[in-house]
């Protein structure tokens, strides 16, 4: 059996556009994508709202920075085949750091993270999918619009730099706006078709990673 983490934000938790709500389990990306995948594989969804790459924020009950946690997750989940790493979003708000170039600068220390971690003497370290986030869009959420002002125009270059990342650190890379487009409800979140057509989208490319 292959084990797959999934390490991403309010994207792979599953939150509903313009409602504080969650998607059912079956319409949540990385759920659609394990039952693609089959009894042959084990999907370990970590999602959490508002998580960032590599960024300090305080406004939850919990640590939001993934350089922070991710090594946690990578020993208590090891043995690992592959983690898939879909954040950035977060990092865009002018409040964090507010560019896609800081983002970048994230993943690729997420990556380096997965890459190097000691888990035990005789594990192998998993390999990487860096998804890209499908790109922000405009909304009439007044709180949206507050919290990731200006920043639609970055979320437009978060591909490129993404690719770069994987290029550089020779991991594989899957652009999520290829398949799924934000709401207008919010300018951030997936209805439950976008957060669907990831899952459906990553499943075969996961398989073609693993084989």
């Amino acid at each position: 059996m292959k084990t797959i983490l999934v390490y991403g934000d309010s994207l792979t938790w599953g939150s509903v556009p313009g409602k504080p709500r969650r998607h059912p389990r079956i319409v949540r990306w990385s759920n659609v994508m394990a039952n693609d995948l089959g009894d042959e594989y084990e999907v370990i969804t970590d999602g959490l709202r508002g998580r960032l790459t590599a960024y300090d924020e305080n406004l939850a009950d919990c640590n939001r920075n993934a350089a922070k946690t991710l090594p946690t997750a990578l020993y208590a989940h090891a043995p690992l085949d592959l983690v898939v790493l879909m954040l950035g979003t977060n990092d865009m708000q002018p409040h964090i750091a507010g560019t896609a170039i800081a983002a970048m600068q994230g993943m690729r220390r997420l990556v380096t993270i997965v890459q190097t971690h000691f888990a035990g003497p005789d594990i192998i370290n998993p390999k990487v999918l860096i998804v890209s986030p499908p790109k922000l869009c405009k909304t009439t959420d007044e709180f949206y619009t507050g919290f990731f002002e200006g920043t639609i125009e970055q979320s437009f270059r978060l591909s490129d730099y993404y690719l770069q990342i994987a290029q550089e650190k020779q991991c594989s890379y899957f652009d999520a706006a290829t398949v799924a487009v934000t709401s207008p409800l919010d300018g951030v979140h997936l209805d439950e078709e976008n957060t669907i057509n990831i899952g459906k989208a990553l499943a075969p490319v996961v398989k073609q990673i693993l084989q």
